[in-house]
Parts: C-alpha cells; sequence; structure tokens
C-alpha cells in the first residue's frame, strides 16, 4: 500500500518522555506513527486540532439520512464538546501545568489522602494495575527521572519550577510545550551518578495508593512526583470515543497524537484501517497495515526520539529500574487492545522490557502486539499469535 493511499499520518511521540513515555515507566516520546487508511468520503465529519502539547483528529462518517438532514448531527457541539473533553482531561493530568489537578497533588507534602477526580483515580489506578502486570517496567512515579534527564516540565527536587517563566517556553536546549505533555529538548549535562541514585529512592509505583469512595490518592513519601504522560492521551482518546457513543455515534476515528480507536465503518463503509510505519529516523514507510473495529491501537518506539552526546546514543525512554535510557535492540512496539488507556501504557512498558521479556509478556496474556526489532543488517519483527488476525497488509 502506498502513502498516497493514507491521508493521515498520525506520530507519536509517547512519552515518558513526556512523562513516562507511554506513561509508564519512562520518558517516552512515541516514536512510532500511526495511520489510518483511506476516509477522504465529503459526508465525514473531520475535527482537528491541538491537545496535550500534539494534535487530535476525530472522524465520524455519517449516514445517508444525516447527509440529507432529516436526522442531523449537531456538528458546531460535536466540535465543542470533543474540545472541552480534551482540555478536561489536560487541565486535570498535565504536569506542565501548575494548576492541573496532578500538579497540586504532586506539590503537596501530605501523606494523608488527597482527594482527587474520579479521572484522576481511574488513571492512576490503571496505571498501577499495569505496573503490577509488567513487574514495574511502567512506573508513573518515574517523573523525578524524566525532569533529572531534562525530559520534563524542568522541576527541582522541591517540586518547585527550576526556572522563570519566560526561560521556560525556550530553554537554551530547545522548545518546550508547557501547556501540555511533550517535550524533546537535549538535556545540556547527563545527569551525575549521585544525583541519580538520590531520585531513585523516590521512585516506585508501591508509594502510590488508591481509594476509590470517595476518590481520593495517597503517597507514602511526600517528595513522589506522578507523570501520566504515557497514558493520559490514551485516556483522552477513550473518553472521547465513549461521548461520541452517547451520542448515539458508532462510526468513528478517535486519534491523539498517534493513539488511536476506531469502531465501525468509515465514509467508505469499509473497516477503519492503520499503518504501522518502519521504523526509520528519516523518513516515513508503511510496514504493515491491520483493520480495527471497537478496538485502540497505541505505539511506542524511540528511532525518532533520541539525542547523542559525546558520540553516544541515549533513547528518550527511561527504564524506572535503572533510572538510564534502555539500551536493547526494540525500535518499536505496537498494541491492539479495547481500551486506548491501556495499550497506551502497555506500549510503554514493553518498550522498556525489550523484545524477549516483553514479547513473553504479550503472548503469556494473549495481548495483540507486534515488535519491530533492530539487527546489523536492518530490521525484522515479531508478532504474538493474538495480533495475526488484524493484518490485512504487509
Amino acid at each position: 500500500m502506498s502513502l498516497s493511499t493514507l491521508p493521515h499520518l498520525a506520530g507519536k511521540a509517547h512519552p515518558m518522555t513526556v512523562g513516562l513515555s507511554r506513561i509508564g515507566v519512562f520518558i517516552i516520546t512515541l516514536a512510532v506513527l500511526l495511520a489510518a487508511c483511506g476516509d477522504r468520503s465529503p459526508d465525514t465529519l473531520h475535527y482537528t486540532g491541538a491537545t496535550m502539547g500534539t494534535y487530535y483528529s476525530v472522524k465520524v462518517p455519517r449516514s445517508p439520512r444525516e447527509v440529507r438532514g432529516s436526522h442531523g448531527i449537531d456538528t458546531e457541539r460535536l466540535g465543542r464538546d470533543i474540545k472541552d473533553i480534551l482540555e478536561e482531561v489536560n487541565a486535570l493530568m498535565s504536569t506542565y501545568r501548575e494548576d492541573s489537578e496532578l500538579s497540586r497533588f504532586n506539590v503537596s507534602r501530605r501523606t494523608d489522602w488527597f482527594p482527587v477526580s474520579r479521572e484522576l483515580h481511574t488513571v492512576v489506578s490503571e496505571a498501577l494495575r499495569v505496573s503490577r502486570l509488567t513487574g514495574g517496567a511502567f512506573d508513573i512515579t518515574v517523573g523525578p527521572l524524566i525532569n533529572l534527564w531534562g525530559f520534563g516540565p524542568l522541576m527541582d527536587d522541591e517540586g518547585d519550577d527550576d526556572g522563570d517563566k519566560e526561560g521556560n517556553e525556550e530553554p537554551e536546549d530547545g522548545p518546550i510545550e508547557e501547556e501540555g505533555f511533550m517535550s524533546t529538548i537535549v538535556p545540556r549535562n547527563m545527569p551525575r551518578t549521585a544525583d541519580l541514585r538520590a531520585t531513585m529512592t523516590r521512585i516506585g509505583y508501591e508509594k502510590i495508593s488508591t481509594r476509590a469512595t470517595p476518590p481520593a490518592l495517597r503517597k507514602d513519601d511526600p517528595k513522589v512526583y506522578l507523570d501520566l504522560s504515557a497514558i493520559a492521551k490514551g485516556f483522552a482518546v477513550d473518553k472521547v470515543a465513549e461521548y461520541l457513543e452517547r451520542m448515539g455515534l458508532t462510526d468513528y476515528l478517535v486519534d491523539i497524537g498517534g493513539e488511536l480507536r476506531g469502531k465501525g465503518r468509515n465514509g467508505a463503509g469499509k473497516p477503519w484501517q492503520v499503518a504501522i510505519e518502519k521504523p526509520m529516523p528519516d523518513r516515513r514507510a508503511i510496514h504493515q497495515v491491520i483493520a480495527i473495529d471497537d478496538r485502540a491501537v497505541a505505539t511506542s518506539g524511540d528511532y525518532r526520539n533520541f539525542f547523542e552526546k559525546a558520540g553516544r546514543r541515549y533513547s528518550h525512554t527511561i527504564d524506572p529500574k535503572t533510572g538510564r535510557p534502555i539500551t536493547h535492540a526494540l525500535a518499536s512496539v505496537t498494541v491492539i487492545d479495547p481500551s486506548a488507556m491501556r495499550a497506551d501504557a502497555l506500549a510503554t512498558a514493553i518498550s522498556v522490557l525489550g523484545p524477549q521479556a516483553g514479547y513473553q509478556l504479550a503472548k503469556r496474556e494473549g495481548i495483540p502486539v507486534r515488535l519491530i526489532i533492530k539487527t546489523e543488517t536492518g530490521f525484522t519483527d515479531r508478532g504474538t499469535p493474538a495480533f495475526d488476525g488484524f493484518v490485512v497488509a504487509r
């Protein structure tokens, strides 16, 4: 399939680079790009904009009756509501906004129950479930490591801004996104061993507890700092999808920075198709095409998100167990799951685990996963049995 048939290429900068790249455990800048294949129908509603330091795209095909106007959609309201949902998630979970609910929890030195919204409780609870499933490869307490390596919102050990506001907008290292989740700067200095060891004492998902009624979070260490960048975008995708279904819309494709969830058919009456990109740093090429219905897709990788210092390459994906960038040969991970939030977190976790441990986890749990692995001569790929049924073109 040629790129000309792919009008929508979505690039994901998964974070834990952002605050745990796929929120998990590190800083990941989603390096793998996804593309929704083929919906150029003029009868498809298409909403786009900026959110969380990246873009969003929502496609909703309209039925013939709706196009004729006998049962029309309030298109303006739909667009406003989508924007409001995304703004609410950003206001709750961004570490780049001092007034966000997550930032207030992070700067608090309380170790008793801290009341939070049901939305924040939901995301943190799911993050902890994925942390336990992956043996800590996904860890939302990795925020201090992200900041130490220079990929976060530049917070010091006390949780205060480490520079003036204007300086944070355009630091010497490069641009940083304050309002959302994304950061791709190169640190001026490599972390000192002593600082790395001190920071590691604050890392560990076991330091966080949740309470459902009333919703609240609690940290064992007052300096624990959470970063949800590797899971919050997936949650936002799910929230928009759930809203569309409440509105009676059962055909849609939601994409936030490469985190996708699709259901039903596109404007041509065909299943939504997504292109998985080959991990090539200098150009775009399709590795595989999958079809999804009532499923989410998340891809994580580091082949475009890395920096070099003194001749050595450093991934933007941080292993929360070592506090350092990953060094294995896994170039990208694509996960399919009913939940975009869970797919987001799992993609980050498997990126941290690497090609062997990550594959074994996915196979054992029956998770549809495709791994692209670097070799001396190029790349090879490996998919779990559960993934193969989604593939429509190679």
